[in-house]
Formats: structure tokens, sequence, C-alpha cells
């Protein structure tokens, strides 16, 4: 028999489509198996789930939310990009830094000099800091060794991370990020190459989706499509790096092959994001990289919401363009400096977040059927996760049914 727990003495933000934004007070979720098999006002509970709990723990009347969702990071790499950050003070742009070898490949020169061992040990207390603010579900994408043996090793570590740690891992195939120094000038070459992996990956349980990074410094939209016809023919999901500096139409390309969500998007156009919106794309919006590059045009948010395109947050976290390691703060600056409403950054972290993980209704919101992952907030209102910011009012986690202890992370 599963051990069903009545967490109780909540005020509940279920997050549910057409749920309420404002907390109910009093409420409760009955836990079984790692799955929420009921959640409401406690006054509701079905008199015939009551013989069914074995134990009860109070939640002692705080703001819980479902886990957050962080569903864009490169958390796994080796060094740190700091001098480029003071390039790019001194007018430096991303681009022209990328063209003279630093950017992505300076990260593969140190990713690829890293053990498997240092690799883990360096990604190790990134997502101990993402955790510690709520986050139980992440995505790792490779894109740093650019070679079939360094790739894998970068997805080995990130699931490692996910059988370590209380978090659910969700991996991400990033082989398409740039061109490796052994195939300068040959794209097609390398793509050829990084094509043929694939199967090898999937074998090995190493990828849950491919990415591409689709820009003038990185691969057209010709090379880009036949990574994605790959990935499709052996039944994988893709993501695509869109319209970040300029507008390839990747978007629209995205789409038609089904995707999960297309990132960053500041050059989106019209019919981008009527593509996404026909094919149930989610836009994931990227705050840390756009303030980090000291962007100035924002993404189409209006655009986008009144297509009725999800928009999810995330963290971007990477040495290059978004080295921070906090969502809350991305739920701030995606509020301040991209116009989304509180309710709009929140539903980004979790329900529409999960979505663009190609997790459905199982994470990102409270729900019977739903993974029990939830987090207590010393917080009022759930307005409050995207006002705040340089403190971390998370208070418990709990992950499939089991409180995390935040203090005795490995």
């Amino acid at each position: 028999m599963t051990h069903t727990t009545l967490w109780r003495d909540a005020r509940l933000v279920t997050l549910q489509p057409g749920s309420a934004w404002a907390p109910v007070d009093d409420a409760a979720l009955l836990v079984d198996a790692g799955h929420i098999r009921w959640v409401g006002p406690l006054a509701d509970l079905p008199a015939a789930l009551a013989p069914t709990i074995q134990a009860e723990q109070s939640l002692g009347g705080a703001m819980v939310t479902p886990g957050l969702v962080d569903c864009h990071t490169h958390l796994v790499y080796g060094g740190h990009r700091a001098a480029e950050f003071e390039l790019r003070l001194q007018g430096a742009s991303y681009e022209q830094i990328a063209r003279a070898g630093g950017g992505i490949l300076s990260t593969v020169a140190a990713t690829r000099a890293a053990t498997e061992e240092q690799l883990y040990a360096s990604a190790l207390p990134r997502a101990r800091a993402l955790l510690a603010e709520g986050v139980t579900t992440l995505e790792i994408k490779s894109g740093y060794g650019l070679s079939a043996e360094h790739e894998a090793r970068c997805l080995r570590v990130a699931r490692r991370l996910g059988q370590t740690l209380p978090v659910t891992v969700r991996t991400t195939s990033l082989a398409a990020h740039a061109l490796p120094p052994e195939y300068t000038g040959q794209p097609d070459a390398y793509l050829d190459a990084a094509i043929a992996w694939l199967p090898q990956l999937q074998a090995a349980g190493l990828v849950d989706a491919v990415d591409a990074f689709c820009e003038t410094i990185a691969f057209s939209p010709g090379q880009t499509r036949r990574m994605f016809d790959a990935a499709r023919a052996l039944g994988l999901p893709v993501k695509l790096h869109a319209e970040q500096l300029s507008n390839q139409h990747g978007a629209a390309l995205a789409a038609g092959h089904g995707a999960l969500s297309c990132d960053h998007l500041e050059h989106l156009d019209e019919a981008g994001i009527a593509a996404m919106a026909a094919a149930g794309t989610v836009a994931v919006l990227l705050p840390g990289a756009f303030y980090f590059l000291r962007e100035s045009r924002l993404p189409p948010v209006a655009a986008l919401r009144a297509a009725g395109v999800p928009m999810a947050i995330a963290s971007d976290h990477n040495p290059g363009s978004s080295p921070g390691l906090s969502l809350l703060l991305m739920l701030n600056m995606a509020c301040t400096l991209l116009r989304l409403t509180p309710e709009e950054a929140v539903l980004g972290a979790t329900r529409h977040a999960a979505a663009a993980l190609g997790l459905g209704a199982s994470h990102g919101q409270l729900a019977p059927g739903c993974a029990a992952d939830f987090v207590a907030w010393d917080l009022d209102h759930p307005r409050e996760l995207a006002y705040w910011f340089g403190r971390n009012p998370c208070r418990r986690v709990v992950r499939n049914g089991v409180e995390t202890c935040l203090k005795d992370l490995p």
C-alpha cells in the first residue's frame, strides 16, 4: 500500500486553467505515490477519501504554489566568460566576440578540457541555487561539447544531476549550437556528424529533445531543418533558439516541425507568431539574456498575447549571456523589462514552462493526477513572486510528495 499524506493548512494557488489568481485559505492536497490525488478547500475533502489518509503535514498557513519549472538552461559547462563581459562593456558586441573566436567556442574549449567529474562538480552548486528558490523541474541543454564524446559527457552529467538532486531533469541535445574549430568552414559536414550522433545519444537514454541555434553566427534555416528532420524521424521533439539577434524565420520553421518551444524571439515577426499559435508552440522569453546583453529590441509580447501564444520564462543560465541563477529574478525582469503581468510571469515559470518541456498537464499546476511538486512561500499573494528580488521567500519544497531538506542538498 502506498503512503497517502494530507498536506493541510495551505493558502493554495493551484494555477489550474481558469482558476482564481488569489490564494484559497484553509486548503489542502492529498498526495499518494508521488502524485496529487485530490486538492481543494479542506472543508470539501470527500468523506470517502478520509479513511485513506495515513499521515498529515501542516503547511503552517503558507502560500503554496506548484514547483517552479526552469525550461531553458545550459547548466553544464567548463570555465566562465567574465572577460567577455568586460569587453562588451567596452563596446564589443556579442556577435563581434563570437566571430573573433570567443563566445560559445571559448566555453567549448573549457568544457572539453574538463573531466566528467569536474563538470559535475561545477554544475552541482548551480543546480542547488535554482532548487533553493523552489525549482522542482529543470531543463539542461548540451551544446558546449560539439563532438560525440563531449556532447555525451555533458548529457550524462545532466542526467546525473537529476539522479543526485531532488529535481526532475529534462535533457536537450544542442549539438547544433556552434561550429567547432575542427569543422571550420564545413558546417554541412559538421551537421552530418551531429545528426549521426543522435541515435547513439537516444539509445543511451540521454536525450529528451533536440534544439538548434538558428542565427547568422550559427546555423542557417536549411541546416536547422536537416537537424529537425533527423530528430523527428527518431521521434524526438524539437525546440529552437529563434530570432534572438536577427529574423531568420526560424520560429515558423520550428513550428512547422511541431516544436515544443521557440526561445528568445526578440526579432520574431507576425508570420512566426501565427505559425507558433497554429502549432501550439510555447514562446520562451529569456529576460536574463536580454538584460545581460543590453538588448534594446523587445520580444513582441503584446502580439504573442493577442495571438494566444503561451509565454514561458526561464533563466537561460549560461556563462556567456545569462550567468544568473535566480528564476525569481527572471520573473521580476519579465515584468519590468519585457512588460509581462505578474500573473503571466508566474504562469511562465510553472504551467507554460512545463508545456515547453513537453510535460503537458503533469507539472506546473496543482491538480489531481499531477506530480506532487509544490512550494510553500513566505508570501501573501503569488504576485509577490515577481515583485521581490534579492531575497528568497522559499520556505519549504516538496517534490514527488517528499519534502526536500534544502540545507542538506549534496
